[in-house]
């Protein structure tokens, strides 16, 4: 077993341990998870990342390893942030479908799982492009430049809302909705037909949701590790950034209004990642200064942000 062969290994070992662990242990029915233990799961998942973060660059030392770890916690650290932002859009799903709280850990589980699936399609996808053809770089770049400047100049009555969102309205047209109080069911049935409650609507749009979110984040993980080769590296960056995010969810809710401009530090971070993209043959800029920019961006727009006044998200859910 050659070393790379050795870190996919170890890798497959860590998420499905790391699945077992979340289905079973953090995923009692009905159980309302409580801010200490969101902390503490939040820390597992970050310290599992960067153990693993350790174990690439010790296992390629000598060669890569010190390059390929600083891509690795790069990659990472920008999907955890834009992770973040899909919690605040979770948060405000939730409120609209009135999700009991004993429901938020399956439910959450559920969309977690499609993350997974979604972004292991998009990598594999986005990896074939690269590696055919080199000129869809400049795609991506123009893309999530266009992704950064929309998102940087969203007002809060352009937000998300989702009773005016697609899925929300594809969903009402398509499938067989039951408003009746749903009590941890997902299916119910009534005169022998099978109704969807609103919770399956909740775990269907988290799906269309993440695929969205998927569309930005997969294109600039690429500014990052343009190799195609390297899609281990895409893949755990994501998959582990994934993974914290049902505890990060329960940690950031309460707090959701105290991080009103989080959402501009994204979108400087994706501007950057963009235009990085876009001259990448005419300047190369390193890895470690992409790592500097995003620490630098989404740490300096959290601090920022409690210092001034919410923006209207809610928190009573």
């Amino acid at each position: 077993m050659d070393k790379t062969q050795l870190i996919y290994f170890v890798f497959s070992l860590v998420i499905i341990v790391a699945l077992i662990f979340d289905l079973g242990l953090l995923s009692k029915k009905n159980q309302v998870i409580s801010l200490k233990t969101a902390l503490i799961q939040t820390i597992f998942w970050v310290t599992l990342s960067f153990i693993f973060c350790g174990f690439i660059w010790y296992e390629n030392e000598g060669g890569n390893g010190k390059e390929d770890a600083v891509s690795y916690i790069s990659a990472y650290l920008l999907e955890w942030s834009l992770s973040i932002d899909n919690i605040f859009v979770f948060i405000i799903i939730f409120s609209f479908f009135k999700v009991k709280p004993e429901n938020y850990s399956r439910v959450l589980l559920l969309g977690i799982l499609m993350a997974i699936v979604f972004r292991i399609i998009f990598i594999a996808l986005g990896s074939e492009l690269v590696a055919r053809f080199e000129w869809i770089m400049y795609i991506f770049g123009a893309f999530i430049l266009y992704t950064g400047f929309r998102m940087f100049i969203t007002k809060e009555e352009e937000e998300f809302d989702p009773e005016k969102n697609w899925a929300y309205r594809l969903m009402k047209k398509f499938m067989r909705i039951s408003h009746v109080e749903p009590n941890g069911r997902f299916i119910i049935v009534h005169n022998n037909k099978a109704f969807f409650t609103t919770l399956s609507m909740v775990v269907v749009m988290l799906g269309l949701i993440d695929i969205m979110f998927a569309l930005d984040s997969i294109p600039a993980v690429f500014s990052i590790i343009p190799n195609p080769d390297k899609k281990l590296l895409i893949y755990s960056s994501n998959i582990f950034a994934v993974l914290g995010l049902r505890s990060l969810f329960f940690l950031l809710r309460g707090a959701a209004n105290k991080f009103d401009y989080l959402q501009q530090g994204i979108a400087i971070v994706l501007v950057f990642v963009g235009i990085k993209m876009l001259i990448k043959e005419l300047i190369d800029i390193p890895v470690w200064i992409s790592l500097l920019v995003i620490v630098f961006c989404i740490s300096g727009s959290i601090l920022y942000s409690i210092n001034h006044q919410r923006k209207g998200v809610p928190t009573d859910i």
